[in-house]
């Protein structure tokens, strides 16, 4: 083979890889690429719907002409439910996949890891689940947002009503991470500032996944409180129920339960379901608002199924970036942010603001009682509270908030 054929070779495959380089460059131009990275291996039960819920999200955005007349195009990641293989992935979709936003995470621990990550790389990150106040108030950043209620939001939807009860003695269980722990600190506080004279007799902290539903339940019971608070959810949740239902714990005992009242913690209890506690939720059959009504027309026409609430934040998630890059007309990062700070969404739960002063949306959630029905559990006597009713004041966020 001669020195000329060679050189004809090496330009051609040269030339050939400029031009599929370019053309990926177009279509990349053509496209908004959103990363999401979420514990779906791990959380199955809140992740599927919500993965339905972007999806629909994507596919109606789409049909009616894209955002700034490109197409969408969602790419998901799996994080295995650790904080390291989460800022791994997301660094992947960053440097290879060129996604222009960043989104998702559930667990709070990784929601943290991904702002300190979005921080690090000066990319736009919409947390979409995870409920630690550290992610929008200690360690808040301007390249970070936050659509669901908090944790401090959803606690203080509640505290009014538990403070109603007039109960002295107090029992805590919580799973053993930034989440439950937060949850619980801030039970404590919000309680103790509603009614001074409430006594914490009892404390459970079992590991995430790993509840000895047994010995914590036992463990409730001789200390004898009045009222129980309960932030376990999942199969934690169920197993925590079926032990208590067992030997009496919730009889004659009244129970306030974060997320309990969601679809995907509360179906499967099926007839074990509780009665009378009181919960955070979502009674998807109950909403009559036009924007949810809509949005439960498209998602059981879309997958013959009915919404968990993931579906809604997995949706809202969507239409709130789809929103933001319509508004900024770019997915330039300081565009984004500039955007994002006062925005105003339409979500199934209604509209929602994304407040300049923390980034937090102002997205509510559903109080009400647990009911077992036909075997089934469901919400009763529900109202919704919205968001910015629970939130402190922007003077109150710029002492918890670090200065940029």
């Amino acid at each position: 083979m001669n020195d000329r054929f060679v050189c004809r070779i090496v330009r051609n495959t040269f030339i050939a890889a400029a031009l599929a380089s370019c053309a990926i460059s177009t279509m990349a131009q053509d496209v908004i690429r959103i990363g999401e990275i979420n514990s779906y291996k791990a959380q199955p039960a809140f992740t599927e719907s919500y993965k339905k819920g972007m999806d629909l999200a994507v596919e109606q955005i789409n049909a009616t002409g894209g955002l700034n007349g490109k197409k969408v195009e969602l790419i998901t990641r799996d994080d295995n439910a650790s904080p390291g293989d989460a800022v791994r992935v997301a660094e992947e979709l960053v440097s290879r996949d060129k996604v222009d936003v960043l989104t998702g995470s559930f667990l709070s621990h990784i929601g943290l890891a991904l702002t300190d990550f979005a921080k690090q790389k000066k990319i736009f990150f919409l947390a979409s689940e995870p409920l630690t106040d550290k992610i929008v108030w200690q360690n808040g950043n301007r390249y970070t947002f936050r659509l669901r209620p908090s944790t401090y939001m959803q606690v203080a939807m509640l505290v009014p009503e538990a403070a109603a009860m007039k109960k002295k003695r107090w029992a805590v269980v919580f799973p053993n991470y930034e989440y439950g722990q937060s949850a619980a600190a801030t039970f404590k506080e919000l309680l103790k500032q509603a009614q001074p004279d409430v006594e914490f007799v009892a404390e459970q902290a079992p590991p995430l996944g790993k509840v000895d539903a047994g010995s914590v339940v036992q463990a409730l019971s001789d200390a004898k409180p009045d009222a129980i608070f309960n932030v376990l959810f999942g199969a934690d949740l169920s197993r925590f129920v079926r032990e208590g239902n067992t030997r009496g714990l919730f009889k004659d005992r009244d129970v306030v339960s974060l997320l309990t009242g969601e679809p995907e913690y509360l179906d499967p209890l099926k007839d074990e379901a509780p009665n009378g506690w009181l919960v955070t939720g979502y009674p998807w059959y109950g909403i009559q608002t036009p924007e949810h009504q809509a949005f439960l027309k498209a998602y059981e026409e879309r997958f013959k199924d009915y919404p968990r609430l993931g579906s809604i934040v997995g949706y809202s998630s969507i239409m709130s970036l789809a929103a933001g890059i319509k508004k900024a007309k770019s997915t330039e990062t300081d565009k984004l942010i500039a955007a994002f700070e006062g925005l105003q969404v339409i979500t199934p739960f209604g509209p929602i603001i994304y407040r300049a002063e923390d980034h937090q949306s102002t997205m509510g959630g559903y109080v009400g009682r647990t009911k077992n029905v036909d075997g089934k559990g469901v919400m009763v006597d529900y109202r919704y509270v919205d968001g910015a009713a629970v939130l402190p004041s922007a003077a109150d966020v710029k002492k918890l908030r670090p200065a940029e």
